[in-house]
């Protein structure tokens, strides 16, 4: 499908659209790539960048001409997008999106008939930032990415699909529609309700000095770092995904019990125990790059005065290393140095450790 894949539509150009984009042209610089977007800017900057062929937002039937569609919207919006380009696109056509639910859209693609030419997608990686600006060829870098299809989906279309996918730098994952929406529900769904329950909970404790706010650093930061998501997303993936996230919120509520009781009797068996499972089980995971975000990132010991960051900054840009992003840890109770460092790639991240250990700063490396 690689090489017989010319032009590439996207309807949605943020975040995750954006990426798939610039990795596509990474690999494949000669594809043509059309896209449409709620916002003409976004239109205009991709046009700037190069990123796109065209100069404007599309109408829908001007995806006719294209081998594959990423439907790169909201789940509700891409459901409504997927009945109009039902009667645009060519009989060989692959139409997939990248949304968290899968099966919503796939009823539509029932519906419809044709579930022969539509590949559910779900790449496992974003970031707390949103928009073009922030895309990135490198977000999809050894990340898990998600295909589902029915069964009347041709098996060499599939096989085509997910070697493409493959080829940018993902790790594709086939699963049913049903299987996916359970798995996405615990690993990714679930998590974000407790991050942003946990936030919220924070803020109305919270006294008018806004001690909490200040001091919340460390694993306050790193556990909820996901709830800087976008609402609006997050709004569509739970009204598609109700059944399975409210049994999640349910199974979550009577793990969170144990642990209570567990406190509430000072039962140290059982706090040793059930903190020993978590510990466990989180060790055995590994992460071949990232599931649901990646953060390559450093902490750095460095001495309080004039000119100490500067210096840092430098010896990383000496090296031609680029960041993502720094801030100073004010609260350290779990945080292993006073700088942290983050990075768009690994091979950035082992780079900088090592310029900066060579120059005698104490670097720690944090395992997601």
């Amino acid at each position: 499908m690689a090489l017989k894949t010319k032009t590439i539509g996207f309807v949605g150009l943020g975040l995750i659209g954006g990426s798939i984009a610039k990795a596509i042209l990474k690999i494949y610089p000669n594809t043509r790539i059309l896209a449409t977007a709620s916002r003409e800017s976004t239109i205009e900057a991709a046009f700037e960048e190069r990123l796109i062929d065209n100069n404007g937002k599309l109408k829908i039937h001007q995806f006719g001409q294209c081998d594959i569609i990423f439907l790169c919207s909201p789940v509700k919006v891409n459901c409504d997008y997927l009945r109009q380009l039902k009667d645009v696109v060519k009989p060989d056509c692959i139409i997939t999106d990248v949304g968290s639910v899968k099966g919503d859209i796939t009823a539509v693609a029932r519906e419809l008939g044709i579930t022969n030419q539509f590949i559910g997608g779900h790449p496992m990686t974003g970031s707390e930032l949103t928009g073009l600006e922030h895309s990135s060829a490198h977000l999809l870098e050894n990340a898990y990415y998600i295909l589902t299809a029915d069964s009347d989906m041709s098996k060499q279309t599939y096989d085509d699909f997910s070697s493409y996918i493959e080829s940018i730098g993902a790790i594709p994952i086939k699963l049913s529609p049903e299987e996916h929406d359970e798995a996405t529900a615990t690993v990714s769904h679930l998590p974000h309700v407790v991050a942003a329950a946990l936030v919220n909970l924070v803020q109305d404790t919270d006294d008018e000095r806004a001690i909490k706010k200040t001091i919340a650093a460390g694993g306050f930061k790193d556990i909820t770092r996901i709830a800087s998501g976008s609402p609006t997303m997050w709004q569509h993936i739970f009204l598609s995904n109700k059944d399975a996230v409210l049994k999640l919120i349910d199974d979550y509520q009577a793990e969170l019990n144990k642990f209570r009781d567990a406190i509430a009797d000072a039962n140290a068996d059982d706090i040793l125990s059930l903190w020993t499972k978590a510990k466990d089980y989180r060790d055995s995971i590994t992460i071949p790059g990232n599931a649901l975000i990646r953060i390559y990132e450093l902490y750095c010991d460095i001495d309080d005065r004039p000119g100490t960051l500067v210096g840092v900054l430098q010896l990383l840009a000496n090296a031609d290393i680029s960041v993502k992003n720094i801030d100073i840890i004010h609260n350290r109770e779990f945080e292993p140095g006073v700088l942290r460092i983050e990075f768009y790639t690994d091979e950035a991240m082992k780079k900088a450790q090592t310029v900066l250990t060579h120059n005698n700063y104490y670097v720690r490396q944090r395992t997601n």
